[in-house]
């Protein structure tokens, strides 16, 4: 997971994947923590993405950073603790003039289950799982 973690923060951004009725949605993210134990991203409850990952939680996450890319599938499982949505907010402080840990926007979501795929170009893949 660390890995996945400091991949996704080298990229700077990353695609987050979902799905709406049958057709795919990709958006750049930028967001990602560790907290818990587990691996986190941030998003709004407004946005259609939000809406999406509850009506599916299977998300896709994919970065390309230095030749390399990693590719993550897992469920997205929403964690309304407001300390998981403070250490988040506290990771990225830009983000605090837009959301704040109590207010009914602020969404913060957990990598559950996840395979990373790390792949280059002429290289071999390397799953990890988390």
């Amino acid at each position: 997971m660390q890995e996945v973690y400091d991949f996704l923060k080298k990229a700077g951004t990353y695609y987050l994947a979902t799905v709406e009725g049958d057709q795919p949605r990709v958006r750049p993210f930028g967001t990602v923590n560790i907290f818990d134990g587990k691996l986190y991203i941030q998003t709004g409850k407004i946005k259609p993405c939000s809406k999406q990952m509850a009506a599916n939680p299977k998300i896709e996450i994919c970065a390309f950073a230095g030749g390399e890319w990693v590719r993550v599938a897992a469920k997205a499982i929403n964690d309304d603790r407001i300390e998981a949505k403070q250490s988040m907010l506290d990771a990225y402080p830009n983000l605090q003039n837009m959301y704040k840990a109590d207010d009914d926007n602020t969404q913060v979501l957990y990598l559950k289950d996840a395979t990373a795929t790390f792949s280059s170009f002429g290289g071999s893949d390397r799953v990890v799982k988390f």
